[in-house]
């Protein structure tokens, strides 16, 4: 019930964006939205039925003056607060990069490393993704895994289903699978 109710959410937002022509900038602002909800206590403040809705208005006001957000993503937030529905924000988000990427023939990659990628280097693996899957547009998300050891590891195509591993950690592990050492495990 929630993913659809999540999926309805998004379409609308991108629905509204599209129409007005601001589907790049909507789609900044719900990255916004995600790094906002992302902090717990933001989250449990409008997700508490005890605190009331002019009070959770007021908060998120300050949160789209702050932001700067656009009219329409602040009207959908509102609608959001009035309806009890803002717990549901995690998984409009996603839904929302979904149809964005599939307006835009957009090919989302997500790239894990050991360190911090240079810009250089993320515009590389965009152009090798981007030749891979066809896509007109590709984005990059980058995440920190010191579980890698080094090297990095790229997730892309329909709910991360393709995975390029280049890590140091994916290596050790086939030198210890062909040397049979299947009991050792690799500690970081």
């Amino acid at each position: 019930m929630s993913a659809s109710a999540a999926s309805s959410y998004a379409t609308a937002l991108a629905d509204v964006a599209k129409s007005n022509n601001t589907l790049d900038a909507t789609s900044s602002d719900v990255e916004k939205v995600e790094k906002i909800f992302s902090d717990p206590q933001v989250l449990e403040f409008f997700t508490n039925p005890t605190i009331d809705v002019l009070k959770k208005r007021q908060v998120l006001d300050e949160i789209v003056s702050s932001s700067e957000l656009q009219p329409h993503t602040a009207n959908f937030l509102n609608i959001l607060v009035d309806a009890k529905r803002i717990d549901l924000i995690k998984e409009i988000v996603k839904e929302f990069e979904l149809v964005y990427n599939e307006l835009t023939d957009t090919e989302l990659a997500v790239v894990s490393s050991v360190v911090k990628l240079e810009s250089q280097h993320l515009a590389q693996i965009a152009k090798q993704v981007q030749k891979l899957t066809g896509a007109k547009n590709v984005r990059i998300k980058t995440m920190i895994d010191p579980s890698l050891v080094a090297g990095f590891t790229i997730r892309y195509g329909s709910s991360g289903s393709k995975l390029i591993d280049m890590s140091v950690k994916k290596q050790l592990e086939e030198i210890a699978a062909q040397l049979d050492l299947g009991d050792i495990q690799l500690v970081v």
